[in-house]
């Protein structure tokens, strides 16, 4: 869905693009938070959506980190923060080949009996006509392929 939204830097109107979906994960709440938000060497091998000449980790704390991450078509530079007593990790995007400054990722992780239901939400600022047409099939054809591609590293079903 697109909504209007005046939040964007130069104070115009631009569309936002928000896609949900949930997964249930085999893991706990705290395996799952740890699979988000490991930035070790290993992430480019288990998230396929990553690939190791586009990722890079620029800074980390203990609930934050900035990385860039991503393939050659699709890239982005990021911030998470994660709260793991709130179950939530939260990634602005701070740059992206193809939507630019604006929208992110929320994580909220739920137990759900012997696992976790991981709801997720995609928002993109687009900025001109090619990313908003893009934004605009991200609702209709990107929950499908989303959820793929969290399902391994998630171990969701």
């Amino acid at each position: 869905m697109l909504f209007p939204v005046t939040a964007s830097r130069t104070g115009k109107e631009n569309p936002m693009s928000v896609t949900r979906f949930h997964l249930v994960s085999t893991l706990s709440p705290a395996q799952a938070m740890a699979v988000l938000t490991d930035f070790g060497p290993a992430r480019a091998q288990n998230w396929p959506s990553i690939d190791t000449d586009h990722y890079k980790v620029h800074a980390v704390g203990d609930t934050w980190a900035e990385v860039t991450e991503g393939t050659a078509a699709a890239w982005e530079r990021a911030r998470y923060e994660w709260d793991a007593d709130q179950g939530r990790v939260t990634v602005a995007t701070h740059e992206s080949k193809l939507f630019g400054v604006g929208g992110g990722w929320v994580f909220q992780l739920t137990p759900d009996g012997d696992g976790t239901r991981v709801d997720v939400e995609l928002t993109r600022e687009p900025h001109n006509f090619k990313q908003r047409l893009l934004a605009a099939a991200l609702p209709v054809i990107g929950p499908a392929s989303l959820r793929k591609s969290f399902a391994a590293a998630l171990k969701a079903e």
